[in-house]
């Protein structure tokens, strides 16, 4: 009978002994630090993969088809600067209000686009201080030219699709993003367009 109490009493300090550990780590003091740790890890790791994103959705001012793929984005080197370029069209003739909210639209549009994919990218381009360049193209087909140029070579673009409301017809594309991307790699595509 005296091992079966001495068992019983062992088990019962082992037990006391749990629950003063348990005590001990869910205090505040324990407990707040490791929340904090938790949520900065998970935010990390958040970072560290592409979103998936969804066919069909609604992205500053143009709409995204089902085909719509991932763009095939180049990779830049530390040293090299980036930059992003806006395209606009000058046979549409928008005033300069309108090619300004348009210029913002394909900006912001581009930078929704890649940040879920390509955060590294924009992380690098925003330590460049995020160049932009406005320039002109002459019309629809040279546009086409250029986003088709840029996109063979690595780089994001985005076209915003007005909603013509105001100056122009609803569908018109009228500005072209491309970028951000090496300097070199933007200028080989718009290098030889004009400063608007």
């Amino acid at each position: 009978m005296g091992t079966f109490r001495n068992a019983s009493s062992t088990s019962k300090k082992v037990q006391k002994q749990e629950r003063e550990w348990l005590g001990v780590s869910f205090k505040p003091e324990n407990f707040i630090p490791g929340l904090i740790i938790g949520f900065i890890f998970g935010f990390l790791l958040d970072l560290s993969k592409p979103a998936k994103t969804s066919g069909g959705k609604k992205v500053g001012g143009s709409v995204l088809g089902r085909n719509h793929q991932q763009p095939r984005i180049m990779f830049t080197n530390g040293d090299e600067e980036l930059k992003m370029v806006l395209v606009v069209r000058q046979d549409l003739k928008m005033g300069c209000g309108k090619i300004a909210s348009q210029c913002a639209h394909a900006a912001t549009g581009i930078y929704s686009e890649i940040m879920y994919s390509h955060r590294s990218l924009l992380r690098q381009w925003e330590l460049c201080g995020q160049p932009k360049i406005v320039v002109t193209c002459k019309n629809q087909q040279e546009m086409n030219k250029l986003k088709d140029t840029a996109e063979s070579i690595g780089l994001p673009t985005f076209t915003v699709a007005d909603a013509g409301r105001t100056q122009v017809s609803a569908g018109s594309k009228t500005v072209l993003a491309i970028g951000p991307g090496n300097k070199s790699a933007v200028d080989s595509v718009t290098g030889k367009l004009r400063l608007l």
